[in-house]
């Protein structure tokens, strides 16, 4: 996202307008009130069931995704999310008494959630519907006003959300603003309340700059090489199946897929043919041809993954073709931590393979790297599960198992350090767009001598028998 002067003097009017007549609508109190909110994510329900159809055409444009696996990774988890906050928004929402410490009594003291204000949401590509909207259901729960900046790469889900969402709603409540980098660019010099990024790590230190200077808070979800221990007590031929699934759906363009594999040395030729028959059962001995199989987003995409592929270290796949943009399922063995497949989040069909015999060693080199967004452990020792989950730090992760963990609205999705700072999902996307205001009742029928001048040695003996 590199600053570009190429966009309309309209266009930058448009921005700026949107955003101040925003903040003066969230100004008007309108958004704090709780049927208002829940009647706005109700329409959003409704619009995007009304306009289904449109939303699988253009995601199927733009990946050639089939309708089933963009309702499991995309709208299902979108009605999931705003069903959730229609019905818990009224508990998430209210006031909470908490205890007062002795230096407030008598007194009542409260914490009281309450919106930020107007907020950025800028989606990325591989999701374009769900991670756009999703936020954005955290935020409308809230009581927030938004802008979504969906990513101009899925430019056909760009254009619908943008025609269906800016029909239904009113601009000042929210609106969808369409465009590239020099959009994004101007959308990150206005004065948001709260900006949410989702993508790469180089772009979120420019958001996480560009927020700086007016000292907004940001969400950054990120990504980074998410890794996979395969043990050797593992049940080998699940490993591969739920490795194939969550590595390869969507084309491997997944943030939380596992992005390589550690496994054990004298597992390992076992584990390669059961993960080939996995492969082969999932997506046929054509993936080409599979409805199942998503093609690269774009040619620039294509290349950069073309060129991590190492053809003397394939084992399976390795088939490209670049009028359609597509990589087959491909399985890179004999790999070391200093190729460079394993220099950057792969984001695609790719799965390198590093085997190792000392599992202090290997703990050791995912330490030395950047923190990962999802971590998988395939084993049924609770002692090495342990030690891998005690050692390492992770966003989140899952045991005998990849990526499914995400759908689960009772855990945050976030990551840490390079893989991002925030989460959301369920109740912990509406505190992402909340801000826990401290509020404390005083009565007037008391006020303790000691809390004044002048201060005398009896006060503080008073004092420190209080507070120790």
């Amino acid at each position: 996202m590199i600053s570009k002067e190429n966009i309309t003097e309209e266009s930058r009017l448009t921005i700026k307008n949107t955003v101040a007549n925003q903040k003066v609508y969230f100004n008007t109190n309108a958004t704090k009130d709780i049927k208002f909110r829940r009647l706005q994510l109700q329409k959003l329900l409704n619009i995007i069931k009304l306009n289904e159809g449109l939303l699988y055409e253009a995601i199927y444009e733009d990946f050639g995704k089939s309708e089933f696996v963009s309702y499991i990774t995309e709208l299902g988890l979108i009605y999931s999310e705003i069903k959730l906050a229609i019905k818990k928004l009224p508990k998430w929402s209210k006031r909470r008494k908490v205890g007062s410490d002795i230096a407030n009594l008598p007194g009542r003291s409260f914490i009281e959630p309450e919106p930020f204000g107007v907020c950025l949401i800028i989606g990325t590509w591989n999701y374009p519907v769900q991670l756009s909207i999703l936020p954005a259901v955290s935020a409308i729960a809230a009581g927030n006003t938004i802008i979504i900046k969906p990513s101009e790469l899925a430019s056909n889900s760009s254009k619908v959300m943008a025609e269906i969402l800016n029909s239904a709603f009113d601009e000042q409540f929210l609106k969808v603003i369409e465009g590239g980098v020099d959009v994004s660019t101007e959308l990150l010099k206005q004065k948001f309340d709260k900006i949410f990024y989702t993508g790469g790590s180089s772009v979120g230190k420019i958001v996480m700059k560009a927020a700086a200077e007016n000292l907004c808070p940001v969400v950054l979800e990120l990504g980074g090489k998410s890794p996979a221990f395969v043990l050797e007590d593992a049940n080998l031929k699940m490993a591969a199946k739920r490795i194939a699934f969550g590595k390869f759906i969507n084309g491997g363009q997944t943030c939380v897929a596992p992005d390589y594999i550690l496994i054990k040395k004298e597992i390992k030729s076992k584990f390669i043919e059961e993960l080939k028959t996995q492969i082969i059962k999932i997506y046929s001995s054509n993936p080409a041809e599979s409805e199942s199989f998503t093609k690269i987003i774009n040619e620039r995409h294509f290349q950069r993954l073309s060129k991590l592929i190492d053809r003397d270290k394939v084992v399976f796949g390795g088939d490209t073709d670049s009028d359609i943009n597509y990589i087959a399922p491909t399985i890179l063995d004999h790999v070391g931590w200093d190729d460079g497949v394993m220099q950057e989040e792969i984001f695609g069909p790719i799965l390198p393979i590093i085997e190792f015999d000392n599992i202090d060693k290997v703990i050791k080199k995912v330490k030395e790297r950047n923190k990962p967004l999802s971590l998988y452990i395939f084993s049924k020792s609770k002692k090495v599960i342990n030690r891998i989950n005690m050692e390492i730090s992770f966003g989140g992760g899952m045991v005998n198992d990849t990526i499914s963990y995400f759908a689960n609205e009772k855990l945050p999705f976030g990551g840490v350090g390079y893989s991002g700072m925030g989460n959301y999902h369920g109740k912990f996307g509406f505190d992402t767009f909340s801000h826990n205001k401290s509020l404390l009742y005083k009565t007037n029928l008391f006020e303790p001598f000691i809390k004044y001048p002048p201060y005398t040695k009896s006060k503080l003996r008073i004092v420190r028998w209080l507070l120790e």
